[in-house]
């Protein structure tokens, strides 16, 4: 590795006079020795911790192990906070505000006298956001992830964050009663640390080890193992080393890492949410990567992570049982095993000596737990540019179907209608939602696993066809298209679409077809008029008008690439 003699913090820190004596002084008043600013790294630590972000709520004690970390290397550690993200508390979705924090990020990181940066992540959108602002500044980085909680146990069961949906089944059904419900509730959030199943904060863990942005086994560490301060710790004196060797993120984040990622994504089943996320992450740092490469990097790849919502356990069984090293080392014909990561070693070299300890937990490619997983893209005049669904977790049976369509115009028209016994609703049928895309939500929310209707569940029927251009949580299930693209509110075909056309869904082929003449359309988009948002101040009306498609992984247009960690200004 290159050695880094001239460290950015010197420009704040190394200067004589006036400008030298405030940069320090002010530092001083927190008891900082004179020696700390005399040339060593100054290694920021970015921290999402917040109490109203329950899965982050545990990142001050991950902070102070990254400072003895960093402290043992001959580093000094400086922690920052920027905005949080938390899933389950944030209106009307975290996801509307993932761009305005990775710009807080960017500016925090850009704007400050650091070396080095280690990314404090845990509930879903903290990681891409945090991921993305780095990506644009492009400075060595290191991310740790917060870990999952330990599996809940209800009633002699073990339980996760993708039973809340059976729960809200049951519940309607009258099988639970609401006292149970609220027993449930801490039965399965017992502990620190983000979701229990593959959802998109354990894809997010994930993503960021197969990319290379972590050391080994952070994805799967539970958040209440001692073993999550110890890699934090490691982290901190292997980012000191990172400033050291000059190791950014661009020298990480090669298109052959990116594909490593896509791949590692279909064998442990993680959430459609990869897509959006990934795709943003690749724009910030400047790599080609289209939608349709998630179908061509995952198609092939089985599913060997017998993890919920796709199969039947939890993270930290995947972590007793070799975690993600161990999984990575069974895609070793398939990946790039060259790609550099953080610890400066290969990807390969990371897993050589990977085992598995529990093969009910962990599959061989040649025995997997099932054949299709991934991300599959259908295209077609429903979604021109591209919809995505998550076969692993979908019901068979439905991958090829044709029904008449329900529509629901907007997700307000959805909860007042869903119910009413009158609703022309049937096994056959095609759930349709609009207007819940990045413009029409606006933020794009996980609503796109729409409930079944009671008399139908009453009936058996657990799964439709359902697609909207919206997300789905990472702990969801069923054959539910997402992100479909333009979305509704942006003028897509999607707005044309009226109760009992008929669309058609074939996975195996990749297309997704509205069987309406063009003609037909042309004369509906005649009396189209988009969704008025009546949004006119702010930062969500800058979403609002700068946000791209879905297929784009619906970034700002202008938070395109970077500018780099340069700043030639002082400011006294």
């Amino acid at each position: 590795m290159e050695e880094n003699k001239a460290l950015r913090s010197q420009n704040w820190f190394g200067k004589t006079g006036k400008d030298g004596f405030i940069y320090r002084a002010w530092m001083k008043n927190q008891g900082i020795p004179h020696d700390q600013f005399d040339g060593r790294p100054v290694i920021g630590i970015c921290n999402t911790w917040s109490e109203l972000t329950p899965c982050n709520a545990h990142f001050r004690d991950l902070a102070e192990a990254v400072k003895i970390g960093v402290y043992e290397a001959g580093g000094f550690p400086v922690e920052f906070p920027v905005m949080s993200l938390g899933e389950t508390l944030i209106k009307p979705t975290a996801m509307l505000y993932r761009n305005l924090a990775s710009m807080d990020v960017e500016e925090s990181i850009r704007a400050n006298p650091v070396d080095g940066v280690v990314l404090l992540c845990g509930c879903d959108k903290t990681t891409p956001s945090l991921v993305m602002g780095a990506c644009s500044v492009d400075i060595p980085t290191l991310v740790i992830s917060g870990g999952p909680m330990l599996k809940g146990h209800f009633k002699g069961k073990d339980i996760g964050t993708s039973d809340v949906w059976r729960f809200a089944e049951a519940y309607k059904l009258g099988q639970i009663s609401q006292s149970e419900f609220v027993e449930a509730e801490a039965c399965m959030a017992r502990t620190q640390g983000h979701c229990a199943v593959m959802g998109t904060a354990s894809t997010m863990a994930t993503m960021v080890e197969a990319l290379g942005l972590s050391l080994p086994n952070n994805a799967s560490i539970p958040a209440a193992d001692a073993r999550r301060k110890v890699i934090s710790q490691f982290s901190g004196r292997r980012i000191v080393e990172m400033v050291k060797e000059n190791l950014t993120l661009s020298k990480i984040l090669t298109r052959e890492a990116f594909e490593n990622a896509i791949m590692v994504n279909a064998a442990i089943g993680g959430s459609t949410n990869f897509v959006i996320h990934l795709l943003a992450i690749a724009g910030r740092i400047g790599v080609d990567l289209n939608i349709e490469d998630f179908d061509k990097f995952s198609q092939h790849i089985p599913l060997l992570a017998n993890l919920q919502p796709s199969g039947e356990h939890f993270m930290e069984d995947l972590y007793y049982s070799g975690g993600l090293p161990a999984v990575i080392k069974e895609m070793r014909e398939v990946l790039h095993n060259d790609a550099l990561t953080v610890n400066g070693k290969t990807i390969g070299e990371n897993c050589a000596d990977a085992e598995v300890y529990n093969r009910n937990i962990v599959a061989t490619m040649e025995n997997p737990f099932k054949p299709n997983s991934g991300i599959a893209v259908v295209k077609g005049n429903l979604s021109p540019n591209g919809a995505v669904l998550k076969p692993s977790a979908a019901t068979p049976e439905l991958m090829v179907h044709r029904g008449k369509a329900v529509v629901f115009e907007t997700i307000e028209d959805y909860h007042a209608r869903i119910e009413d016994p009158a609703l022309d609703i049937d096994e056959n049928s095609v759930m349709v939602l609009k207007n819940v895309g990045p413009k029409g939500y606006p933020g794009m929310a996980e609503v796109g696993n729409m409930g079944i209707p009671k008399k139908l569940l009453e009936k058996g029927v657990h799964d439709l066809v359902r697609i909207s251009d919206g997300r789905m949580s990472g702990t969801g299930f069923g054959t539910v298209v997402l992100h479909v693209s333009p979305e509704a509110a942006a003028g897509g075909n999607l707005a044309l679409v009226q109760n009992g056309d008929y669309i058609s869904l074939d996975v195996p082929n990749r297309t997704l077809n509205l069987e309406v003449s063009d003609e037909e359309l042309a004369e509906r988009r005649k009396n189209w008029e988009a969704i008025d948002m009546n949004i006119t101040r702010g930062y969500v009306n800058l979403y609002i008008n700068h946000v791209e498609q879905a297929h784009l992984g619906a970034d700002m247009d202008f938070l395109k690439g970077k500018s780099g960690s340069t700043v030639t200004r002082d400011s006294h």
